[in-house]
């Protein structure tokens, strides 16, 4: 049985990540199998509830109020629009609904209020849901748990090395610190990065040696492509190849066995051949929708057949609730 680790160390890891393409592959499913059914896929869809107008610099959004992009803002959605929105998302097959807001940090006012409002209303849906609304307090992580929250969304984007060459307006501890007040309030973190973002390899490494390390591992760790958008300092970044999105996927399986790895942005862009060494490389979960806040997703017709082709199979809400690693 494989060991679940958090005190890997940088070399460790590395040495992991720099295992030849194939034999990590095939360490990683072998792993993958330990833990989870290969055939089973969590589904999740994830919905903009307020777009635009963020104060923050992050060098790779177009939401950033700072960049001239074609993002249109708009304040917090209805609790009634977002209560629909998500009893759609549960007919299509999305067992977990997270909703996201472009804020710097979490205020306690009359839209917060709002937000533990349609927390409620997901929750009684019998969905898992998901905020991700940027930095909170303990006592807002209480008040979310509270209403019903089941996981909380909180990326660390990049390795602590490379993060103000992405982000200025806030420091690696405060994304640290996010992630702690949210498992003080027992609820699930959602947790993982981008790739693409200028990095070099040992920023991969060191952002999967964060995430390791942790006290306990992110249930989930959603790893993703950079999706360039115009109007972005990383508007001309290339594209980063499926070979290098396995290998991010496939490292976190293996220090991260019982963690859900999330196949996330750039998945629009993959065929599914591409889709499928992913899934291999032990990736057991994926944004549905046609829409990831505000960058394109494949669409659901499309992932119907990818599921058919594959023969796989949506994981059930609320699946092994009492995860501890």
């Amino acid at each position: 049985m494989t060991e679940i680790r958090n005190n890997w160390t940088r070399e460790e890891i590395k040495e992991i990540f720099d295992t030849p393409i194939m034999e990590l592959m095939y360490k990683a499913a072998t792993v993958h199998r330990e833990f989870h059914d290969p055939q089973e896929v969590q589904v999740c869809t994830l919905l903009s509830v307020k777009t635009g107008g963020c104060p923050e610099d992050c060098a790779y959004c177009p939401q950033a109020a700072r960049y001239h992009t074609n993002v249109k803002v708009h304040k917090l959605l209805d609790v009634e629009e977002v209560i629909n929105r998500a009893a759609d998302a549960k007919a299509a097959g999305s067992t977990r609904f997270c909703m996201g807001a472009a804020w710097r940090e979490v205020r306690d006012n009359r839209d917060f209020d709002k937000v533990l409002d349609m927390v409620k209303g997901v929750n009684n849906m019998g969905m898992e849901v998901c905020c991700t609304l940027g930095m909170l307090s303990e006592e807002q992580a209480k008040k979310l748990k509270d209403a019903g929250l089941y996981a909380y969304n909180h990326n660390l984007d990049t390795s602590e090395d490379h993060y103000n060459e992405i982000i200025t307006t806030r420091n690696y501890d405060d994304r640290l610190d996010t992630l702690d007040n949210v498992r003080k309030a027992d609820i699930s973190v959602c947790s993982g990065g981008i790739i693409g973002l200028g990095e070099n390899l040992d920023d991969r490494v060191g952002m999967l040696h964060t995430l390791a390390t942790l006290p306990s591992h992110p249930e989930s760790v959603p790893v993703n492509a950079l999706v360039p958008v115009e109007g972005t300092p990383l508007e001309k970044q290339e594209r980063v190849s499926v070979w290098e999105m396995v290998r991010m996927i496939a490292t976190a399986r293996i220090i991260m066995p019982k963690s859900m790895v999330r196949l996330s942005a750039g998945r629009v862009r993959m065929n599914t051949e591409e889709q499928a060494l992913c899934f291999m490389a032990g990736a057991n979960s994926i944004f549905a929708g046609e829409k990831l806040l505000t960058t394109p997703n494949p669409e659901e017709d499309m992932d119907k057949k990818l599921f058919q082709t594959l023969n796989l199979k949506p994981r059930q809400a609320f699946k092994d609730q009492e995860v501890s690693v």
